[in-house]
């Protein structure tokens, strides 16, 4: 994901608006930026983590066994050469596939990427998707894209042969400041790390009020970067609870701060999780 206007200490009242579209701006611009993340000249940045403390590691066969249906969105560049996008995870049945809607869509909802650009890999194999299938998160009529309706499921022309995640339950979490243990799995990597593929103990830091689709937005201190959209957020049972969608201040080595420097996702519930179950009792074909 693209980088926002770095700094240091808590902004000034006010600028409220100006970290919103910061965020926005971040979330919107992925799409094209999934395309450019490996290949920025930029390897200070690429390498620096997104706070002072890096704890990331690549993932191993363990890994992928612990989170199943950790998958790689592949899109192709404008010369067709396929290049890794974004994080994307097989939930609930083999031919469902859940991503951030960002990945086809920018911040007033125009179209960045066709879905038959891009295809699926997991368990080194690739799938294509029924390009018909495309399901965003925003309501009928929207006209932006937010945080919280960041989300898009799409349908693989035929069933992935592998393990998708189990169909989550919704997170019972408060609103409001919380110390919850995460980790932050990005099985496509992230433009600030060097692997190809990153794992890292983090924590969820806040939990906002619901908004879109009564989807509530998490803040966290785990480390992103560009192409680490879509990365997953489990909690220490093993459960996928959120999906990375964008951070503020983006590779600036800060200290977390809830108003200024943070990752945000969104809790796997409300539209996303009743979407999620449709599909499941069709046998993915809802």
């Amino acid at each position: 994901m693209p980088a926002a206007p770095t700094g240091a200490g808590r902004p000034a009242p006010g600028r409220g608006r100006i970290r919103l579209l910061a965020a926005l701006l971040v979330l919107a611009g992925a799409a094209q930026a999934g395309d450019r993340s490996g290949v920025r000249a930029d390897t200070t940045g690429r390498l620096a983590a997104l706070y002072p403390h890096d704890g990331r590691r690549d993932l191993t066969g363990a890994d992928f066994d612990r989170f199943r249906g950790a998958g790689i969105l592949w899109c192709r560049n404008p010369d067709g050469v396929p290049q890794k996008a974004a994080a994307a995870w097989l939930i609930a049945d083999p031919s469902t596939v859940v991503l951030n809607a960002h990945n086809f869509r920018d911040r007033r909802l125009a179209v960045t990427r066709p879905v038959t650009d891009c295809y699926f890999q997991i368990g080194g194999r690739n799938y294509d998707f029924d390009p018909g299938s495309l399901v965003l998160g925003t309501a009928p009529g929207a006209d932006s894209l937010h945080i919280t309706d960041d989300w898009a499921i799409l349908r693989l022309d035929r069933p992935a042969d592998a393990a998708p995640q189990p169909l989550p339950e919704p997170p019972d979490l408060p609103v409001g400041d919380i110390a919850l243990p995460v980790t932050m799995v990005s099985p496509a990597g992230h433009g600030n790390y060097r692997g190809p593929s990153s794992l890292e103990r983090c924590a969820i830091r806040r939990i906002d009020p619901p908004s879109e689709d009564a989807i509530r937005r998490v803040r966290h201190d785990c480390n992103d970067g560009y192409g680490g959209s879509g990365s997953g957020l489990f909690d220490e049972a093993g459960r996928l609870i959120a999906l990375q969608s964008a951070s503020l201040a983006m590779n600036s080595r800060s200290p977390f701060d809830s108003e200024f420097h943070y990752g945000s996702a969104l809790l796997l519930e409300g539209g996303l999780l009743s979407a999620l179950r449709g599909r499941a009792e069709a046998g993915g074909r809802e």
